[in-house]
């Protein structure tokens, strides 16, 4: 028998290598029921101090409503969500640092992509000599030595430099906070971005009608922009294609959400907002158009599963959305969260930050009660 190297393995028999690999996928498998065990609902039982609560808010677009909206109609709405006094407050609106991204990389996000939801700051630049980056960089510093009692310059001064952050709905907080003399041009803010802000205290947009003015009222020095759309651009060879089979999926559950449509419709014209809030956050609602909008989707036959991209689509941009909403409250243990979304989203916002350690839910449905 030829004598073995110092510290090599003898030569293992048929009968020993076939044990050898049962007992490896033995090991495999008990190792994957392990991991599909692993708990984590209960792991902040032991956790000392009080948990976040978050609100998740689902909104319908006040964009798409008449042009006679009267926005003082919002005021019951505001007074329950402000009785709830949160302390971070998130809005469906894509950040300026996105937007730099997207603009920095068209090949990836195409070069209108994100125009949509990305207003153009040159005006802002010119008022303040600030680009995005640079004015992103100085409203975090500014925030982080921030005074008790800011004077109106302080205040002038960090609605511009959000203007060139591109966050316009931030901008607003500090606009509505200041007096009614003091609105006025000076320390970075021009005629043209006076103007701007002026014009948008009168966009029908939930994110500067709820979020922006129920954070000015609480004396919070900004919101949140959560939205994001980096996940779903799917690439999709036939758009036409895609498109029509998506809508077919759709016109198979038009019945019953032209019910749900025509109610939002007539509550929304009768001027009964808290009404209409109350009706879109409840679940037996939601659960209505889910399936309407994603349930069909998944249910589409093309050879292509259209629908299931179309969903992909979707599912990653709320991942997406929700870690931005938790890193807004990373850094605040115990605060109470307010996140103002589209109401399609607010399933998967539920379902997700319910998942997050030291988090719970707050049910919309008592708050608008």
């Amino acid at each position: 028998m030829p004598a073995r190297r110092p510290g090599a393995r003898p030569q293992e028999s048929p009968l020993q290598k076939s044990l050898a690999v049962c007992g490896l996928l033995i090991g495999l498998s008990g190792w994957g029921d392990a991991v599909a065990q692993v708990d984590l609902s209960t792991l902040d039982q032991r956790m000392p101090g009080p948990t976040t609560q978050v609100l998740v808010l689902g909104s319908v677009h006040l964009s798409d409503l008449p042009k006679d909206f009267k926005r003082e109609s919002l005021a019951p709405v505001i007074d329950r969500l402000a009785a709830f006094k949160p302390e971070v407050i998130t809005i469906e609106a894509i950040s300026g640092e996105q937007c730099d991204l997207a603009a920095r990389h068209p090949a990836i996000y195409g070069a209108q992509a994100m125009a949509p939801y990305c207003r153009k700051t040159d005006a802002a630049k010119a008022a303040t000599g600030l680009d995005a980056p640079a004015a992103i960089a100085e409203a975090h510093k500014t925030l982080k030595n921030w005074p008790a009692a800011p004077t109106s310059a302080q205040r002038r001064r960090l609605a511009a430099v959000f203007m060139a952050a591109n966050d316009k709905a931030s901008a607003l907080v500090q606009w509505l906070q200041l007096p009614q003399t003091e609105r006025r041009s000076g320390d970075g803010l021009d005629d043209v971005l006076v103007a701007s802000l002026e014009k948008a205290m009168l966009y029908n947009d939930e994110s500067l009608q709820i979020g922006a003015r129920l954070a000015a009222r609480l004396g919070l020095q900004r919101v949140h922009a959560t939205d994001d759309h980096t996940g779903d651009n799917v690439d999709i060879a036939d758009e036409a294609a895609y498109g029509k089979a998506v809508q077919a999926a759709w016109e198979t559950a038009a019945a019953p959400m032209g019910q749900v449509l025509e109610r939002e419709a007539a509550l929304a014209k009768s001027g009964d907002m808290l009404g209409l809030y109350r009706y879109v956050n409840r679940p037996d609602v939601l659960r209505v158009v889910v399936d309407g909008d994603f349930g069909s989707a998944l249910r589409d036959t093309s050879p292509e599963h259209y629908g299931r991209l179309y969903v992909a689509g979707w599912e990653t941009r709320n991942l997406r959305m929700v870690a931005n909403i938790r890193a807004a409250f990373r850094e605040r243990p115990g605060a109470r969260v307010l996140s103002i979304v589209g109401r399609t989203h607010k399933p998967w916002f539920d379902d997700l930050l319910g998942q997050m350690q030291g988090v719970e839910i707050v049910e919309a449905a008592q708050v608008l009660k």
